[in-house]
């Protein structure tokens, strides 16, 4: 396993389009949202130690969640838990890892990977991983992986590349924000745009190089804490400078600035796992299709729902079609399929109305 390689977990999400299941306090990466025996965090984990060492995997997350992942992750030290003291977007997240591992390891090169992503073929993806790694370690560039799409999506970002490159990397042309349904269709109809996945590979030098050039204040920041990182100074300065970042995206930020970005067309299947909706297509169905998690189910002139309740709980439906129904313990969720993007707003008057507990 080659000790230059590192990963940065992010783990700091709410997930509230999972909702009652994801709550604030308890976030969908932590739970076994497929029924598979691992939570999300616990599979993603798993799959980047295949090409990562152990103890170069850093989980990025909120101050509040470091219990859950001492918890779930037993193999890693608290120094490899990386906390954000103040909630401020992926820009100032990834530069204040990219800095550590710089510190440990200045020919490090990283892999940037969300938590709560569904990934089937782990072989394809490593592969893939260490083509755009092997790449980054012989040029100064930034890579990511981009999804072909199977249908015009308005729920992803869209990364368009030069219709000139040839087989594997493509240079990334711009990256599109998330588009109308018409848009998304041109966008298909052209052959050139790929889905935004969210992952990243870059050697640390590249990625805080292009921070000095791009965002010098944030570098500044991060930067003035060097002498501390990796000692047990590190919190302190951490705690008290960090909530002075701009909150921005590192799409924004940096990719957005740089000229000298690679796409790989991704060779596995993936899923973000972003909405009951998501989870439901990634399930098997049973003959009605409906998709189940846990639920013993006793189903009448009931299809296309999505199912989720406490382990081996009966749960007996009768002339729903395409809903969701989640039973969590002191909240029972009965909802469209085709409103699931609502949940979030439903989720707020629950709040409103019933107090933060419930979210």
């Amino acid at each position: 396993m080659n000790k230059n390689y590192y990963a940065v977990l992010m783990a700091g999400g709410v997930g509230s389009r999972f909702w009652p299941i994801s709550t604030s306090s308890y976030p969908k990466q932590f739970h076994d949202m497929l029924g598979t025996g691992d939570t999300l965090i616990q599979k993603t984990f798993k799959r980047l130690n295949r090409f990562v060492p152990t103890e170069n995997i850093l989980i990025l997350t909120n101050e509040r969640y470091n219990d859950l992942v001492l918890e779930q992750l037993p193999m890693v030290e608290q120094s490899q838990v990386v906390l954000e003291p103040a909630m401020r977007n992926t820009a100032p997240c990834i530069l204040y890892a990219a800095l550590k591992i710089q510190k440990m390891n200045p020919d490090g090169v990283m892999i940037v990977a969300p938590s709560d992503h569904w990934i089937e073929d782990e072989e394809a993806f490593a592969k893939d991983v260490t083509t755009c790694f092997e790449k980054c370690e012989k040029e100064e560039v930034l890579c990511t992986l981009g999804i072909k799409p199977s249908f015009p999506n308005t729920g992803f970002g869209y990364i368009e590349f030069d219709k000139n490159s040839g087989e594997g990397l493509k240079k990334v042309h711009q990256f599109r924000e998330k588009p109308d349904y018409e848009t998304a269709k041109e966008f298909l109809a052209q052959g050139n745009f790929l889905w935004n996945a969210g992952i990243f590979m870059w050697s640390v030098e590249t990625i805080v190089n292009a921070f000095e050039k791009y965002q010098p204040q944030q570098f500044e920041l991060f930067d003035s804490g060097m002498s501390c990182y990796n000692t047990p100074e590190e919190r302190e300065y951490i705690k008290e400078n960090y909530p002075k970042a701009e909150n921005i995206s590192i799409d924004y930020a940096i990719l957005e600035n740089s000229k000298s970005i690679y796409v790989l067309p991704a060779t596995f299947d993936w899923n973000d796992l972003g909405t009951w909706g998501s989870l439901y297509d990634k399930l098997d169905k049973d003959t009605s299709n409906n998709a189940v998690v846990n639920s013993q189910v006793l189903a009448q002139d009931a299809s296309g729902n999505m199912i989720r309740s406490p382990k081996d709980k009966v749960v007996v439906v009768d002339g729903l079609k395409d809903y969701i129904i989640v039973d969590k313990e002191e909240v029972l969720l009965i909802y469209p399929k085709e409103k699931e993007q609502d949940i979030k707003k439903v989720l707020a008057k629950v709040k409103d109305t019933f107090g933060d507990s419930y979210a």
